[in-house]
């Protein structure tokens, strides 16, 4: 009989991260003040204040597994703390519960590259910061970041993010970029199924998915389809350019209507 899957807390990860302050006019518990942020964060808090003043709101929930000998800390001395901490430290400890976590996860699992703004210094030449992010949808959670190194691009490091998450059961979804055998076959090896785009940038496979639809799936013409409400088409103006897109429906029309209600 397997042995069950212990299930990893939160605050077990945390204490994991150490103490960078000095050991004299501790008012506050360093476990309690990481907890109150990530926690606030999860709840969707955004700025230093924000996670401040919700711990306030959430005093005797949190009260209930956190000490709080000094009350709920303020929003400077949490920004303070989190200044001094090891980076690498923090990420390593949230992985490890949100790698626990992601076992749980089920649906739709949305890996994107965003560029961090404002981490653009001109003066110094230091380029932009870039990560690739694979984001639990239904459990609004990010299971898993990797910075993109400046030499490389997103399809060398969605590889290694698919790596170190356990997507079993899961959807995953990747724009364009990411429209690689190589990662495909690792989705498929995480027992996963998946979602890729496709653009003109792979034109050869863009023309059989067309082929295959054309040939395949829909025998009839596009004029007999469009009455059929199984087919459509209009032109989309982005980044300056018009470009027409295509919409073939099978045994789905009323979701071409909630699509384009016109």
């Amino acid at each position: 009989m397997e042995k069950e899957k212990k299930d990893i807390l939160l605050i077990d990860c945390m204490r994991e991260i150490p103490d960078p302050r000095a050991p004299y006019n501790q008012r506050h518990k360093f476990l309690d003040i990481i907890i109150i942020a990530v926690t606030a964060v999860l709840a969707g808090m955004d700025t230093w204040n924000e996670i401040a003043d919700w711990a306030a709101s959430k005093k005797q929930w949190l009260g209930t597994f956190l000490e709080l000998p000094g009350g709920i800390p303020s929003h400077d001395t949490i920004n303070r703390v989190f200044q001094m901490i090891e980076p690498e430290k923090f990420h390593d400890a949230f992985f490890r519960w949100a790698s626990a976590v992601s076992g749980k996860v089920k649906g739709v699992v949305a890996i994107d590259g965003k560029t961090a703004r404002r981490s653009r210094e001109e003066a110094g030449d230091i380029k932009p910061i870039h990560t690739v992010s694979a984001w639990a949808v239904e459990s609004s959670l990010v299971l898993g970041q990797l910075c993109v190194d400046e030499k490389t691009n997103e399809i060398k490091t969605i590889p290694e993010l698919l790596d170190i998450l356990c997507l079993e059961g899961c959807i995953v979804t990747i724009d364009a970029m990411g429209t690689q055998k190589e990662i495909a076959r690792k989705i498929i090896h995480k027992n996963a199924d998946y979602i890729l785009q496709v653009k003109g940038n792979q034109q050869t496979l863009m023309d059989d998915i067309r082929e295959y639809f054309e040939k395949d799936v829909f025998t009839e013409k596009k004029d007999a389809l469009e009455k059929a409400e199984r087919y459509y088409k209009d032109l989309c103006k982005e980044h300056g350019r018009i470009e027409k897109r295509e919409y073939y429906v099978e045994n789905d029309i009323e979701w071409l209507r909630q699509r384009h209600p016109e």
